[in-house]
């Protein structure tokens, strides 16, 4: 690319013959509105738009000579429109189109302008005087209110020097896009050219591509390389958000590709018939947008016809602004803040538009509460990245969101999403819980608290108990295994829990027991305390408790619980002193022998074959030994 270039594009906008044509052709030399055929056969730009050369610096102009051009090109983009020269004629004065014009303008998003009081040539001075007055009066409220009112003409020059010189102020105001998003392109025309092959023409609404890149180009999802660039007639190693330009693909059929297709990054869009949006309705239109209504849908270079399902209410009244739904007949790709105009079908009018939110994967169901608040929060905060970006994580599913997660929802490339994450986790709006996962604040706070919930709940329940073991937290929990982990493992570090004989507490939680819980807590540990290697069945020790079976097996689970039990097969338990005693002499005889012959270690500790395999095979679990034939070795011969 040139370093004169600057990449954003300026459109006129006015009633028909008001000039327009002739001012853009006296401002860049070029004839918008008379092409011949020939020239639309080269690898070139010429769509109703021009370079023009302002202080130096080469933007875009584009000219739109009717009305019906006027919608399908100014719209193009959405987003390609900068700034406006916004064209009266000094003896028609304000028109139908002038005002349709300008309500375009607006919902299209457009800031900045200058007004051109054309065809000065053609009446008095006095005349002059008193259109201005009436601009002035018309402008009042619309972002050309302060915008400087310009007599020129198209055909004598009168009044061109003024007029330049605003041109040049307004450049200078206008910042030009960030280069740095999804690059996407609204296809506009398409041809083939020899040696070439498939050029396609438009104003990239997004990013940036260059030779060599591969893009998608949709609704068919045909992958291209890029071979070749012209931007403004010159050769150009890239493509810019805001210039128009011919990208030539030449795996790519001309005759297949249409206006409204769409050039893009594969793995970002896909065609989609549900957008939620959000609409202003012109303040003039007599009636207001129904729910179910057919409409004409315009956005990027795509003209579809749709149905409008508002997401409150039965109707849209003139002036007031609402969310709705869009199903189009045919599948569009857009974005996040792409703008859109709707038209009613016939008589054909504008008769509102805005903001895309952004691509629905079915219809929202608005008789849901929650549905309709989250559509809300959405539509609030896409306008901003950043506020998008934290808002698709707060309403990520099952709580967290990756960076490719993010990156695909909210079409911004990994590296400027990094600086995104970077900010928020800086204003502790949301944290990192791994590598890989991001949550919210209010999200992770909130489960923290459900997790904690379920803790004092189990110790309500179970006062007698530690806590809860892992496996059954996580099972209570009903969260996604990297999120419970994460926030267990936070959740420890800060003391919001605490790790009790492997099992998870609220930090006060002290077990307790009734007396007699507690009488017969300690007799039955002493039965397998008094017999570490030979332990009593359950039978047997409900005999000796005296007590009915089912509270001799709460205080067994209970002393498993606390690890003065250890359960080696099903119906086996061995006290904690003895499993401790056991491995001590496993490991010392090892050490001193290399290896333990199975049949030894019912000698090593005086029981019988019986109690000494569950023994050995218990040790073999835990990965203390490992077994090979009959014989026994230290799986960590280090292990004193």
């Amino acid at each position: 690319m040139s370093t004169s270039q600057k990449n954003i594009t300026l459109g006129t906008a006015g009633h028909i013959d008001h000039g327009k044509t002739a001012l853009i052709k006296c401002l860049t030399g070029c004839d918008t509105d008379h092409l011949k055929a020939e020239k639309e056969r080269g690898m070139s730009i010429d769509l109703g738009f021009a370079p023009c050369t302002v202080s130096g610096l080469e933007v875009g102009i584009v000219d739109v000579p009717g009305h019906e051009n006027f919608i399908k090109t100014m719209v193009a983009g959405a987003s390609g429109i900068d700034g406006a020269i916004f064209v009266i004629a000094a003896d028609d004065g304000v028109m139908p189109q002038t005002r349709e014009h300008l309500d375009i303008l607006t919902l299209l998003g457009v800031k900045d302008g200058i007004v051109a009081l054309t065809k000065v040539d053609c009446v008095d001075s006095q005349r002059v005087q008193i259109v201005t007055a009436e601009i002035k009066d018309f402008l009042i409220g619309t972002f050309l209110e302060d915008a400087p009112i310009l007599p020129v003409s198209g055909i004598t020059g009168q009044g061109f020097d003024n007029f330049y010189e605003a041109l040049k102020e307004l450049v200078a105001k206008i910042e030009p896009k960030r280069t740095d998003g999804v690059f996407r392109l609204p296809v506009e025309r398409t041809f083939s050219v020899k040696g070439y092959g498939t050029v396609v023409t438009g104003i990239p609404v997004a990013g940036s591509a260059k030779i060599g890149d591969q893009i998608t180009l949709f609704p068919g999802g045909v992958k291209g390389r890029i071979k070749a660039i012209q931007v403004y007639k010159q050769n150009s190693e890239i493509s810019l958000v805001g210039q128009c330009a011919a990208i030539n693909v030449p795996r790519w059929e001309y005759n297949s590709i249409e206006r409204g297709n769409v050039v893009t990054l594969g793995e970002y869009f896909q065609p989609q018939q549900w957008y939620l949006c959000h609409l202003h309705v012109l303040a003039h239109i007599k009636s207001p947008l129904k729910y179910g209504t057919k409409i004409k849908f315009h956005t990027g270079t795509s003209e579809i016809v749709a149905t409008v399902y508002l997401l409150k209410g039965k109707s849209v009244s003139a002036g007031d602004d609402g969310l709705i739904q869009v199903r189009l007949n045919e599948p569009l790709v857009a974005g996040p803040r792409d703008r859109f105009i709707l038209r009613t079908l016939s008589p054909v009018k504008t008769i509102g538009g805005g903001m895309i939110v952004e691509a629905l994967a079915d219809k929202l169901k608005r008789s849901n509460p929650q549905t309709v608040q989250d559509a809300e929060e959405c539509a609030r905060a896409v306008p901003s990245e950043k506020d998008f970006v934290e808002y698709c994580i707060k309403a990520a599913e099952a709580f967290v969101a990756t960076e490719n997660e993010l990156s695909i929802r909210t079409k911004i490339l990994p590296d400027p999403l990094k600086n995104i994450l970077a900010e928020l986790i800086e204003q502790k709006k949301i944290f990192n819980l791994s590598s890989k996962y991001f949550i919210h604040s209010d999200t992770s706070d909130a489960v923290q608290q459900q997790l904690l919930n379920i803790a004092g709940d189990f110790h309500r329940n179970s006062p007698e108990s530690p806590g809860l073991s892992v496996v059954q937290f996580y099972d209570t929990s009903k969260l996604r295994k990297n999120v419970f982990d994460s926030l267990l493992k936070l959740m420890l570090l800060e003391g919001k829990l605490v790790e009790r004989k492997h099992r998870f507490a609220q930090p006060e939680h002290r077990e307790a027991f009734s007396e007699d819980e507690h009488n017969l807590l300690q007799s039955v540990e002493s039965l397998y305390r008094n017999r570490p290697f030979n332990p009593p069945k359950f039978k047997e020790v409900t005999e000796q408790a005296k007590t009915a079976p089912e509270k001799v097996q709460k205080i067994l689970q209970i002393l498993i619980e606390q690890e003065r039990l250890v359960r080696v097969e099903k119906d086996l338990l061995f006290h904690s002193e003895a499993i401790e005693k056991a491995q001590q002499l496993l490991i010392s005889f090892i050490n001193k022998e290399g290896k333990l012959e199975s049949v030894k270690f019912k000698y090593l500790i005086d029981t019988t074959r019986k109690f000494a395999i569950p023994l050995l095979d218990y040790f073999d679990r835990i990965g203390l030994t490992r077994r090979a034939g009959y014989t026994r070795y230290l799986k960590n011969p280090t292990v004193d």
